[in-house]
């Protein structure tokens, strides 16, 4: 019995030690921190590291009465030394470690922690390329360089840059960060167009530096980004503005590097002339009460030795990070315990020590706390994506004006660009179009205000060689806007003969890049029409002068022998000279407007009635309207005639040869300005434009377009193509007179005409004779008074062909009833006759005897 007591006591005893042992929490975490304490984000880094564990420590409550301890180890600039100390953190327990602070170690140092599970969190080892696939126990907790880069090349593309050189130190976070940047600025269309790779930090040299300097000032891209380390840096700008690169025309952008600086360490005057004008960025933390007031606690934690940055304050937020996803683990019930890894025994250690390296057995589990952090820090909200990156990355960026720097606009990954807090643009939708990305005004190195070119003439490049198409027209055009660019981008003439009339097509835009185009073009149908002159003396062009003159004459001589042959007998043609003078005018326009006809238009309406018919087709040599003509109307070749010149366009219209030309408006209307027998007939069946082509990403596509723009705004754009294309009229004298009617041509008319009026005033003037000789008979008288007589009958007769014929016969008869004798009427038979003439005569006698 007592036995079996003492067995029950033994079982018992066993139990509730191994029940306490498993819900016993530990009395230290040990977490280890691996940095270069002699850098500035190493300095600051340990300080903040230090007072976040000293805020963990503070309430014994939060990790159930464990404490929080941290080791640290200075690698000293030295890659080996920071691979030793993670090895270190390794063999003692650690169940995180923070760091490296490089990416170079991070890349061997992951390995490590994927073998043997214990999570490592940097924030200062960024590289894109640290893959949470490939290293799926390495985490950043801040934005990592992609952001970084992603902020650099929305501002490039922002401001209109479209080539790029890179400086940057040859090594693992450099390269894997250049990589990440050529692929950002390929997606908007620029290119890094040189790399000045320098040595690592330990070994760069002056010369070194200054000999890149000088390959890149000689360069065409004045865009200048530095990547690199802030000792390096300083020594970039340095030299840089002793080799005059600081001034006018450059563009300077720096990485995080130097913002880090600027906020930490404080500005000489010489170290702040050679960084004027430069933009940075910086890590976005928004303001709080929580981090304005680590902000005032700061100048006592660090005792005034050096200024805070963003990355002291994701230092502070890092250890809270582990202290949280240690408390959940405890919390959970989990115990920090350490295994033997089965592959190390099987490799064999040697001399190595390899059996104190050992596996965090709840290192998956911590990881998974860790990333699913959820908290609001000194960085504001914490929490990872799916892919183990910080959420809502965002950058200041900042603009170096004298000894420190202004904030010019914010970059977020949700907003873009923006002069808005990221934190108040997260409350509404998404907008990263190009017009709502902005920033405030940059003052630029040499202390100017006006944005820079961001490219030169490059002096160690080849010639410009510019093509200009062989064409006939828009030369002239071309070259004022050429010379009109040259004064708006301040470039030398050597450098702008670009001059060309080049159609922009889909097919074209593929090969090259195009300006903005200078001029609406589009393909239009031209047929031999002739225009009638719209001027007020446009009644007179259809005859020559003299055509005009005989005819003239010949309305006249008509109306004369009209008026002659009808006045006697018709009341219209009686009255004053002036009468008679303006019936013949009226007589004459009246047949004018007859005689003149439009003649008839052709029989090409347009570019529809041009493809159902089969006649020949004109073009321009070396237009695209052969292709358009052939490819997108199925045209057959064989109806189409190439031409060169004006010329060509007027003799092949005048001579039949083609029955319309089929080419752009430009040129047609500088053609019809020089050739009036032709002109537009239906619409234009294409719609494109002119523009200067260039290679593809060319630098100078940008300017001129910028400059084109300028000239279309103040007006200048329209001046030009009024002075070259709408000023001038066409004159052609010689087509003109060919087209008018010569004297030959109605030579038989007027013979016909002559002659009808001749014999109609020959007879007339014999019946006119007749009628008087009848009327007023010769009567004899003497000799002496025979001339006068004549006369006064020619006068007589004159009068009496002026007379109406009716007026006359009155008169006449009148006057034979005045003179007549007294009559006898003598009978004989039944018929009466006058026997004496010495009867007076009575009203009813006269009547008796004129009716007799």
């Amino acid at each position: 019995m007592n036995l079996v007591l003492w067995v029950v006591v033994v079982l018992l005893s066993l139990s509730i030690g191994g029940y306490s042992k498993e819900h016993t929490r530990p009395a230290v975490v040990n977490i280890g921190a691996a940095f270069t304490f002699g850098s500035i984000n190493g300095k600051v880094a340990k300080i903040a590291m230090n007072a976040a564990v000293e805020d963990v420590n503070s309430d014994p409550s939060f990790l159930g009465g464990s404490k929080l301890v941290l080791s640290t180890h200075d690698s000293n600039y030295s890659g080996f030394l920071g691979i030793i100390g993670g090895l270190q953190y390794m063999e003692t327990d650690t169940v995180a470690i923070i760091g490296p602070q490089v990416s170079g170690m991070a890349h061997i140092l992951s390995h490590l922690a994927n073998e043997l599970h214990v999570p490592m969190l940097s924030f200062t080892a960024l590289d894109p390329s640290l893959s949470s696939l490939q290293y799926p126990y390495f985490v950043q907790t801040a934005p990592n360089d992609l952001f970084q880069i992603t902020a650099i090349a929305d501002m490039i593309s922002y401001f209109g840059y479209r080539e790029v050189v890179a400086i940057y130190t040859d090594d693992e976070q450099s390269r894997g960060t250049m990589i990440a940047l050529a692929n950002k600025l390929a997606e908007r269309r620029c290119k890094i167009s040189y790399k000045a790779v320098l040595s690592p930090e330990a070994f760069a040299t002056d010369s070194e530096i200054s000999n890149e300097l000088v390959k890149v000032s000689l360069m065409e891209s004045r865009v200048i980004i530095v990547h690199s380390y802030a000792v390096i840096g300083h020594k970039v700008f340095d030299l840089a503005h002793k080799l005059r690169m600081m001034e006018k025309g450059y563009v300077w952008i720096a990485t995080a590097w130097l913002s880090t600086v600027l906020d930490s360490t404080p500005v000489s005057g010489e170290v702040a002339k050679s960084i004027q004008g430069v933009l940075t960025v910086r890590p976005h933390t928004p303001d709080s009460k929580r981090k304005n007031a680590f902000i005032s606690r700061w100048n006592k934690l660090s005792n005034g030795s050096i200024g805070l940055n963003p990355y002291g304050l994701y230092a502070y937020d890092t250890v809270w990070i582990i202290a949280n996803a240690v408390k959940v683990f405890l919390d959970q019930g989990g115990t920090i315990s350490f295994s033997n890894n089965s592959n190390l025994n099987v490799v064999g250690g040697g001399n190595l020590n390899l059996g104190a390296l050992s596996t965090f057995d709840g290192g998956s589990q911590l990881l998974r706390n860790i990333l699913q952090t959820n908290m609001t820090g000194l960085t504001g909200q914490i929490a990872f994506d799916s892919d183990k990156s910080v959420i809502r990355p965002a950058f200041d960026i900042l603009n170096v004006v004298g000894k420190g720097y202004k904030q010019i606009g914010y970059w977020s990954n949700y907003s873009g660009l923006s002069v808005v807090p990221p934190e108040i643009l997260y409350t509404k939708a998404p907008n990263r179009s190009s017009s709502n990305q902005q920033l405030d005004h940059v003052v630029w190195p040499g202390q100017t205000t006006v944005k820079p070119r961001g490219w030169v003439f490059p002096y160690n490049g080849r010639n410009l060689r510019i093509g200009v198409p062989h064409r006939y027209l828009m030369s002239l055009s071309c070259m004022e806007m050429a010379t009109r660019i040259r004064v708006y981008r301040a470039c030398t003439l050597d450098h702008i003969r670009f001059v060309g009339d080049i159609a922009i097509v889909t097919n074209r835009t593929k090969i090259v890049d195009f300006t903005q185009p200078y001029i609406e073009s589009g393909l239009v149908v031209v047929a031999p029409v002739r225009k009638l002159n719209s001027s007020s003396w446009a009644f007179l062009r259809p005859f020559t002068p003299l055509m005009w003159a005989i005819t003239a004459a010949f309305f006249l001589i008509i109306g004369v022998v009209v008026w002659i042959l009808e006045h006697r007998i018709n009341d219209e043609f009686r009255g004053p000279p002036k009468q008679q003078l303006v019936t013949i005018l009226c007589y004459t326009a009246s047949l004018t407007s007859i005689l003149t006809v439009q003649q008839l238009a052709p029989s090409i309406r347009g570019i529809d009635s041009l493809i159902t018919s089969n006649d020949h087709i004109g073009f321009q040599v070396g237009s695209f309207a052969e292709y358009y003509l052939t490819d997108e109307l199925n045209i057959a070749k064989s109806r189409l005639i190439p031409l060169g010149s004006p010329e060509e366009y007027a003799d092949a219209l005048r001579r039949g040869r083609v029955a319309a030309v089929v080419d752009e408006r430009p040129y047609v209307d500088v053609f019809l300005s020089k050739y009036c027998m032709a002109q537009v007939v239906g619409q234009e069946f294409t719609k494109s434009g002119w523009g200067f082509a260039f290679p593809r990403d060319s630098p100078l596509a940008m300017d001129m377009s910028t400059a084109i723009l300028t000239l279309s705004e103040n007006g200048e754009l329209q001046k030009i193509h009024k002075k070259w294309l709408n000023a001038r009229a066409c004159h052609q004298p010689s087509s003109d007179n060919s087209d008018q009617l010569q004297l030959k041509s109605f030579w038989g008319l007027f013979l016909i005409c002559g002659i009808a009026c001749f014999l109609a005033l020959i007879i007339y003037f014999c019946l006119m004779v007749r009628k008087f000789k009848r009327y007023f008979p010769e009567q004899s008288e003497p000799s002496s008074v025979q001339s006068s007589s004549r006369s006064m009958r020619i006068q007589r007769f004159l009068s009496f062909a002026d007379e109406k014929d009716e007026v006359s016969k009155i008169k006449l008869k009148r006057k034979r009833a005045e003179t007549l004798p007294r009559v006898k009427l003598k009978t004989i038979g039944h018929r009466q006759e006058f026997k004496g003439l010495n009867q007076p005569l009575t009203g009813r006698r006269i009547m008796g005897i004129l009716t007799s």
